[in-house]
């Protein structure tokens, strides 16, 4: 497999505090409209659902919980399922040349299974978009296609609040049953759950914030900073979220 490494950008901006979990989304499509280069970056949101382009959102979310506990709620531009973040998940941006959607997705997960196969963790890919470990989802992820860029954006469960994971998104009975599963917290799982088991942890599993510092090292070789223009105009694409 060709090294990302030896061509891919860590993309960060200047401190700027919390931001919503569309920001980020708007941030994708700046940098694949603005930038040439293959790009990726790693980020946290406060407590969010994300729903697919696609999905209808009374049939996957329980908005009363959400609203009842802070849970912002949006939709994004690509498909996939609807998913719950907050900052014991690891949301992952990966900007790439325009390609077959299978091959981007490929390309990237192999290299996402590798990383955490270089921790010890039992990770394989699984359909076309998911990354388990013993059977169980930490990464699922969501492509979108632009004129001449693709962009795939991911989650990575280190340690997310399962319960309110659970209580905010409550995918089709259908759905879970194509996976041999009763519920969602079935299904998945945090990568914390697995180095408590480890006889040895390795510092990047200690925290969120230590694995995104791994991931970065791992697929990326140097940093192209955003300035406060770049953000500018990001915000004024973050905007078209508002409404979807």
């Amino acid at each position: 497999m060709e090294d990302f490494r030896s061509y891919m950008k860590n993309i960060v901006i200047p401190e700027c505090g919390s931001r919503r979990l569309i920001f980020y989304l708007a941030m994708e499509e700046y940098v694949a409209k603005a930038f040439d280069e293959e790009a990726f970056f790693v980020w946290q949101s406060d407590p969010t659902v994300i729903i697919g382009r696609n999905q209808v959102l009374e049939n996957e979310v329980n908005l009363a919980y959400c609203e009842a506990h802070g849970v912002q709620v949006y939709r994004r531009k690509s498909g996939g399922g609807c998913v719950y973040s907050d900052k014991g998940n690891i949301m992952m941006s990966y900007v790439s040349r325009r390609g077959d959607v299978s091959a981007v997705f490929d390309r990237f997960l192999s290299e996402l299974t590798a990383c955490l196969c270089s921790l010890g963790l039992p990770a394989e890919k699984s359909g076309r978009n998911d990354v388990l470990v013993e059977g169980r989802k930490v990464s699922g992820n969501a492509f979108h296609m632009l004129p001449d860029r693709s962009i795939v954006h991911g989650t990575l469960l280190h340690s997310t609040d399962m319960e309110a994971l659970t209580e905010a998104i409550r995918p089709p009975v259908e759905k879970l049953s194509r996976h041999g599963v009763e519920s969602v917290r079935q299904r998945v799982c945090n990568l914390a759950e697995y180095s408590e088991r480890m006889m040895q942890v390795p510092e990047p599993l200690n925290s969120a914030e230590a694995l995104m510092e791994y991931l970065v090292k791992h697929f990326c070789d140097g940093v192209m900073t955003l300035d406060a223009k770049d953000v500018a105009e990001i915000e004024m694409i973050e905007k078209e979220y508002i409404n979807l």
